[in-house]
């Protein structure tokens, strides 16, 4: 399990902020607690999450940059902005795969293999 931090730099009032989700809503939570985000700013989470929030398309907070320098302190991985897209795509991948959903597995397949290769070439 693994929490993780983007490179988005998008300004909120005076702060930037980037995104930080994980591998489980628990571990999400623990690492929030841990570098004191309060709960109530999770996005997507289906009962967590208050108002638009809970429209969010995957589970996350938004925080700002001096909390981004604590989680990687505290173990979080760092990605680059394709990060989240990387990670909601290996969820229904492999979602489609416990479902035998072999149509959607192949899309998202095909769509693991596009950002990769975008990944690829930001970083050239």
């Amino acid at each position: 399990m693994t929490v993780y931090v983007d490179d988005m730099k998008a300004r909120f009032g005076s702060m930037i902020m980037c995104h930080m989700w994980a591998d489980s809503d628990e571990e999400l939570l623990a690492m929030a607690d841990r570098i004191g985000v309060q709960r109530k700013w999770i996005q997507g989470h289906p009962e967590l999450s208050f108002g638009k929030h809970r429209n969010a398309s995957w589970v996350h907070f938004d925080i700002a940059m001096s909390k981004r320098a604590l989680a990687i302190r505290f173990g979080a991985v760092e990605t680059d902005r394709y990060g989240p897209v990387l990670h909601t795509t290996r969820l229904a991948y492999d979602l489609a795969l416990s479902l035998g959903d072999d149509d959607l597995a192949g899309r998202m397949a095909a769509k693991l293999s596009r950002i990769e290769a975008l990944q690829k070439g930001r970083a050239q």
